[in-house]
């Protein structure tokens, strides 16, 4: 029988141990190798992503995971301390600011996008309920 118990999403990656690299140690998520070669990789909410190893990789030109945050000025000079880049958009596709920070002013949440080794865009996401 179909169950939705178990899902999980998945996306490809063109170096695994640059994966592994970014997402374990740059991030500090934990990564394991499964046994046919891909990456498990465990959110603190108990969900876990898929990461697998492409040939033939085209970075998804979306979003494919979002990080909400209590502060995303904090969130944002972390990851910059991190080496990781939040200004990755022009102006012309989207109005951030110096530090990547698109700001939503009613329309939306704050967010500043990232990109991981691949080239796959993630993004951290102000959320007022988290900050207390």
């Amino acid at each position: 029988m179909f169950t939705t118990d178990h899902a999980f999403s998945g996306f490809s990656v063109d170096d695994i141990d640059a994966a592994r690299q970014f997402y374990g140690e740059t991030l500090g998520l934990t990564v394991r190798d499964n046994p046919m070669g891909f990456l498990d990789i465990g959110l603190a909410s108990g969900a876990h992503i898929l990461a697998y190893s492409k040939t033939n990789h085209e970075p998804a030109s979306f979003t494919i995971l979002n990080f909400p945050v209590a502060d995303i000025e904090a969130a944002v000079d972390d990851l910059n301390a991190r080496g990781v880049t939040t200004k990755i958009y022009s102006d012309d596709e989207f109005p951030t600011d110096h530090r990547g920070i698109l700001r939503g002013e009613g329309q939306g949440p704050d967010i500043a996008w990232f990109r991981d080794p691949a080239g796959n865009v993630l993004a951290v996401m102000q959320d007022d309920a988290l900050s207390g």
